[in-house]
């Protein structure tokens, strides 16, 4: 078994894994050199520090630095420094492997070369692996605007009170996008958000860039105005990233829309009601704004399949009658209260906690 394999076999204990695949195999061998590879071996998903890798390895401190250091700035190992102590970690597939490198701006060939493999890979069976938990890793956030106010709107799904506890925000463009080309879709890219520990190893790797929240806020705003759709972690407690998917691109909502994945995402509490009375049947939310084809035109009226609609609100944005209104969904799934619980869920029913526990003691 060679280096990039087992590289492999330690990337597939994360939450939502690295099933073996030549695509992914190949992604590797671009993304790490040989002598990274070796490194990259004795790391966790727990952060160490320069000593603690150097004694693992028995390579001395400044051939880790300098190999961590390479590594991170190509986006494809973690990082963080406090007190002027570097310390590193492995990056899971998604978020991670797979969107830093496309954001950091390879050489267009390289790049080009990566983001097929990932398409590749995603549909091969990156994406089913991604979406095997009952408990999903992404959720999507409902058009603030469209709940209507005299409802009781869950906080955690309210973009802007959620953004204020967050303290550092950052953009880049999206992986997606990126790694679908130039012609797959016409969607603005420079809309992936990032919060927090990751938005500050992403800006300090000159990844993305910084910005304020008022900032955040507005490429959100551009991005309902675009028919995109808002998703971020499955949890309560706070948000890590804010990723603004269309239909043809992006992995969480191919999941449903190409894939047919038994659990691409949670859908919001909110579920899409038309009036009849005043709905005219004029099309706009079947042909513009629905991304999962939940909306049929009959007799000349809005109609919304339960089953399909994720409850974006894009379809209740821009209806010229204001006949479509967001209600409270009957059935929704409960959240994690927190995004360790959320990872816990999720590694349990994959039956990989233990060894994903016991690898991060090592």
């Amino acid at each position: 078994m060679d280096n990039y394999e087992k590289l492999r076999q330690l990337l597939d204990k994360s939450a939502v894994g690295a099933p073996a695949s030549k695509s992914f195999y190949e992604i590797l061998k671009i993304l790490f050199t040989q002598e990274e590879v070796e490194i990259a071996l004795f790391l966790t998903f727990k952060l160490s520090d320069v000593d603690t890798i150097a004694q693992k390895t028995g390579v001395e401190k400044d051939k880790i630095f300098e190999l961590c250091e390479s590594m991170a700035d190509k986006g494809i190992i973690f990082s963080s420094s406090k007190n002027g102590i570097f310390r590193y970690a492995l990056s899971p597939t998604i978020p991670g492997l797979f969107e830093f490198p496309l954001m950091k701006g390879a050489k267009d060939e390289t790049k080009k070369r990566l983001g097929k493999l990932w398409m590749e890979y995603h549909h091969e069976s990156q994406l089913k692996e991604f979406t095997s938990s009952k408990t999903p890793f992404a959720r999507i956030l409902p058009l603030e605007q469209t709940v209507a106010p005299g409802n009781e709107t869950l906080p955690y799904e309210i973009i802007s009170k959620m953004m204020g506890l967050n303290r550092t925000f950052s953009v880049a463009e999206c992986a997606c996008r990126v790694a679908s080309g130039e012609d797959a879709c016409d969607k603005p890219k420079n809309v992936c958000l990032m919060f927090d520990s990751t938005a500050e190893f992403l800006i300090e790797r000159k990844i993305a860039k910084k910005i304020t929240r008022e900032e955040a806020l507005e490429i959100v705003l551009k991005s309902e105005k675009e028919g995109l759709v808002h998703t971020t972690n499955n949890s309560k407690d706070r948000l890590t990233f804010i990723c603004n998917c269309c239909p043809c691109c992006c992995t969480v909502l191919v999941g449903q829309t190409k894939l047919n994945s038994k659990n691409p995402f949670a859908k919001s509490s909110w579920i899409a009601s038309v009036n009849k009375d005043a709905c005219t049947g004029c099309g706009i939310c079947k042909t513009e704004r629905c991304p999962v084809e939940a909306i049929l035109v009959y007799d000349e009226k809005a109609d919304v399949n339960d089953s399909l609609c994720i409850g974006c609100g894009l379809c209740s944005s821009t209806c010229p009658e204001d006949a479509i209104s967001m209600i409270s969904r009957s059935n929704y799934e409960k959240t994690p209260e927190t995004a360790g619980e959320m990872m816990q869920n999720i590694m349990k029913e994959k039956g990989k906690l233990k060894d994903y526990t016991d690898f991060n003691k090592s």
